[in-house]
């Protein structure tokens, strides 16, 4: 074979052996699958239903847990069930003054236990707790004193209220709309109406203040005659009078 046939072959034999490695790689390329949008699992949207959001709502809230009964605590922070209209955070009161820097409901941690237990009793009829007041300082008790000094509405600063000793409470009750229900009359009502051997009363009236007072009472607490939305806690009415205020949030 003279050298340029030798040459031609040469170059024909590496060729074919490109072209056969080239089909081989392409053969393995192929069978590889190729991914394309369709094969692509994208996972659906994730939704919350409001019953679930009711209960991470409820996760951030605190507990009891390892807390002494006689501790001051934000009812607020225990329980989001509850509807607050704290009066003497306004001037709408008998006081015509605000005398609260701002608007919180604390209490004895065993009275908020109980508010939350009837709260709950509440719930099943169709109601909340709304409150008025909850643990007042007792120099408010005496401003209130200077104005009204008769037991039978104030109780005497000097021995202090169960207001003052965290175990009291003025409240009355609310639909899921946030709606009152007819008590007869307005909070710190001074007058025959507002007591609950007032009989002269509407009958939706009286029904009311039953459930409320019923209630209320299964769950611990005593009601004081001349006043239909006050409430003691049998358990708080003897621990000491308090006197501190609590921190209002920053602006």
């Amino acid at each position: 074979m003279n050298g340029s046939l030798y040459k031609n072959a040469r170059i024909s034999s590496i060729l074919l052996s490109f072209l056969l490695l080239s089909l081989q790689f392409a053969c393995r390329e192929k069978a590889q699958p190729i991914k394309t949008d369709s094969t692509i699992e994208i996972p659906p949207p994730v939704t919350i239903d409001s019953s679930k959001k009711e209960v991470l709502a409820k996760t951030r809230l605190k507990s009891f847990k390892n807390i002494a009964d006689t501790t001051f605590v934000r009812l607020a922070n225990y329980s989001d069930d509850f509807v607050y209209d704290m009066r003497y955070a306004t001037e709408n009161n008998f006081l015509k003054a605000q005398v609260y820097d701002c608007p919180e409901c604390y209490t004895r941690v065993k009275t908020a236990k109980a508010l939350i237990k009837a709260n709950a009793e509440f719930m099943e009829m169709g109601y909340k707790i709304k409150f008025f007041d909850c643990y007042r300082p007792n120099s408010v008790q005496y401003k209130m004193w200077e104005i009204v000094p008769n037991p039978q509405y104030v109780a005497n600063p000097v021995k202090g209220s169960i207001h003052n000793k965290g175990g009291a409470v003025d409240i009355t009750l609310v639909d899921f709309d946030g709606n009152e229900v007819a008590m007869g009359t307005d909070f710190d009502f001074f007058g025959k109406r507002a007591h609950h051997d007032h009989l002269d009363l509407p009958e939706a009236v009286l029904k009311n203040r039953a459930i409320l007072k019923s209630i209320m009472e299964k769950h611990g607490f005593w009601s004081i005659r001349t006043e239909w939305w006050h409430y003691n806690l049998s358990a708080g009415s003897n621990d000491q009078v308090a006197d501190f205020k609590w921190e209002c949030p920053e602006d």
